[in-house]
């Protein structure tokens, strides 16, 4: 039985190591890398169902940053990833957000619908009201030009929360 766990222990050079033992400059390093593992999982044209399918991605992107990011995930007819774009940097506490921007970006892209998405810098993924109240006027502005919102992701460094799931939208 404990065979196949030490085989795959040999296979897995990671495996004992912890944050704690690894210097500042390594723990960059292996962030730029699992960046671009998961990069290549979330890349151009992979269907995107359901929040948890790019919860990872997403945290590694935005989490850790010191001020709001508010960035949008570009999907086809068919919710496929056409691309992930930050479109507005904030403060500690909040992104203005453009409603025209946010079109414009979609309309360049050729997207049929999309997600939107931003950290919390202070690790509390709850979601405020002003989170609600941003979704549900970009929702509008969207349909205007017959664009689908998916959903809207709050990001931290620990957590992840939908707001579709949270019933804002």
């Amino acid at each position: 039985m404990s065979a196949p766990n030490a085989a795959s222990a040999r296979e897995d050079r990671f495996h004992s190591l912890t944050p704690a033992s690894l210097s500042s400059a390594e723990q960059s390093s292996v962030v730029a890398l699992a960046l671009k593992v998961l990069s290549g999982r979330f890349r151009r044209g992979r269907t995107v169902n359901a929040p948890g399918d790019i919860q990872q991605f997403l945290r590694l992107k935005l989490s850790g940053r010191r001020n709001e990011v508010f960035g949008v995930i570009f999907l086809d007819a068919r919710h496929r990833l056409i691309r992930m774009a930050e479109l507005f940097h904030g403060t500690v506490d909040g992104a203005t957000v453009y409603p025209r921007v946010v079109v414009q970006k979609a309309l360049d892209n050729n997207a049929a619908a999309l997600i939107l998405v931003h950290n919390h810098p202070s690790n509390i993924s709850e979601p405020s009201e002003a989170d609600c109240g941003i979704t549900l006027k970009r929702a509008r502005a969207l349909a205007r030009v017959a664009l689908r919102r998916g959903d809207h992701l709050v990001v931290t460094d620990g957590s992840f929360v939908s707001l579709a799931e949270r019933g804002c939208i």
